[in-house]
């Protein structure tokens, strides 16, 4: 069994970080979080298209 909250398939896109873990629930989800100071904006999904896609548009306005 996986332990919650270890990240692995770490990719970067620009300032935001794709990861892929397995919840307490044993459910696969993905996570973008930006890493620009100030920003703060992380979002998880069911699936990793929907996270990279999220990577691959988001807009930082606070940096």
């Amino acid at each position: 069994m996986v332990r919650p909250n270890r990240f692995y398939d770490v990719i970067r896109i620009g300032p935001v970080k794709v990861a892929t873990f397995n919840n307490g629930r044993g459910q696969t989800k993905h996570v973008a979080a930006c890493t620009a100071p100030k920003c703060g904006v992380s979002n998880e999904y069911f699936d990793r298209a929907a996270a990279e896609l999220a990577a691959r548009t988001h807009t930082c306005t606070r940096t």
